[in-house]
């Protein structure tokens, strides 16, 4: 039996979809800066170099894995619009299949349609800069993932590993795979794929690999958890500057490597922390794999050198795959998600302004952000470590391999 098909639901998503195409068409004015010169410059940019056959090697802001080529490329599949418009076009459709999809799983047994109203509210949060990046094209690839991956394994490993060569994140998906089969069938699909996708590309194109480099060297940009060090230490007369580098704004300076080096130390004690959570967890229900990628690409983003705009795009879509179990304990971590959604519309673009020159209203703003992603990640964490490791570990009373299985075939 096909799900009900949410009527207000759907009215809402038209609504706020509506505004968001508009926003980035410039039919309504954002203040601030113009989050879709990204589209209209720097991807266009991007693909009449990729269309010459090669990546923009010249081009140190191309920081992107080989499979993001067909992102910037995608656009031509509508060449009766200019390549902006088309390309929020192709971002609309993406939402629109990610709402779907999250629809379409809400409806069935043991599901809810919660998550299709964090997918429906999330968006909207974000302002233009939703559909100004093709980070909404690769959140519709992960949330398909995790939705097919408690029953075709296979099927997630492939999407995952597309992700993953589309904005390597999406490789995190694979984490909370179940021991045992579905772990070889998913991770040997996933390494298939990218591995295949690698080659392709390698022997098509050259510079295939050279966002790695681009990415290693990148500091500390001015919206990231290490950079509220130098917006405090501005207050008390620190010397240093910000200026565009490697594609973003970032803090340049004395100190900068220090804080930088020091992000990428907790990013790895995040990793670290994951991988005993992965060694010790002892059950699975449905919806675990959704929980520890949440959790996962919480702990990277808020400890990263960079925290886009945009990275909110992979949260709200994490969350609103983890809200549609029935009993999920994200619900908590996921309205933190979007609090932190609408704080980042307001310091960009509205606020980029005070960001930048670190006064009262931009630190503040940027508190407030980093403080409920940071809030956000550790009670998700402790969340995923209560349900997988620390009750079954107890004796709490869980659902039989047997049961869940049932489960899964009845829906």
């Amino acid at each position: 039996m096909m799900p009900r098909i949410p009527g207000r639901a759907v009215l809402v998503w038209t609504a706020t979809r509506t505004l968001l195409l508009l926003s980035v068409l410039k039919v309504i004015t954002v203040p601030g800066p113009d989050v879709t010169s990204d589209v209209s410059v720097i991807y266009r940019g991007w693909y009449e170099v990729l269309r010459t056959g090669t990546f923009p090697l010249d081009d140190v802001t191309w920081q992107y894995p080989p499979a993001a080529a067909g992102a910037i490329l995608s656009p031509a599949l509508l060449p009766f619009l200019p390549y902006a418009t088309a390309f929020f076009v192709l971002a609309l459709l993406a939402d629109a299949l990610t709402f779907g999809l999250l629809v379409h799983a809400g409806g069935r047994p043991g599901r809810s349609l919660r998550g299709a109203w964090v997918w429906v509210a999330g968006l909207p949060l974000l302002g233009p800069t939703s559909y100004a990046r093709y980070d909404v094209m690769v959140t519709a690839v992960a949330v398909a993932a995790l939705l097919a991956g408690t029953r075709h394994p296979r099927v997630m490993g492939a999407l995952a590993g597309l992700g993953a060569l589309l904005k390597v994140w999406p490789a995190l998906l694979l984490l909370g795979t179940r021991r045992g089969r579905v772990t070889r069938v998913s991770w040997g699909s996933a390494a298939l794929t990218a591995g295949g996708l690698v080659l392709v590309f390698a022997a098509a194109m050259p510079g295939a690999l050279a966002f790695l480099t681009f990415q290693r060297d990148r500091g500390t940009e001015v919206e990231s958890l290490g950079a509220l060090v130098f917006h405090v230490a501005r207050q008390f007369g620190w010397r240093g500057s910000v200026g565009l580098h490697y594609g973003s704004m970032e803090f340049l300076g004395a100190g900068v490597d220090v804080v930088s080096g020091a992000a990428q130390v907790l990013t790895l004690l995040a990793a670290g922390w994951l991988l005993v959570w992965r060694l010790r967890a002892r059950a699975w229900a449905p919806g675990t794999l959704a929980d520890a990628a949440f959790v996962a690409v919480l702990l990277f983003t808020t400890t990263s050198r960079v925290i886009s705009p945009q990275y909110l795009v992979w949260l709200i879509g994490l969350a609103a795959v983890s809200t549609v179990f029935a009993g999920s304990r994200m619900a908590l971590p996921a309205h933190l998600v979007l609090a932190a959604s609408l704080v980042t519309f307001l310091e960009f673009p509205l606020g980029f302004v005070h960001v930048v020159t670190s006064d009262a209203l931009g630190l503040t703003l940027l508190l407030v952000r980093n403080g409920l992603l940071v809030a956000a990640a550790l009670i998700a964490a402790r969340s995923l470590w209560r349900q997988t490791v620390t009750e079954p570990r107890h004796g709490s009373r869980l659902p039989s391999q047997a049961a869940r299985d049932q489960s899964l075939l009845a829906s």
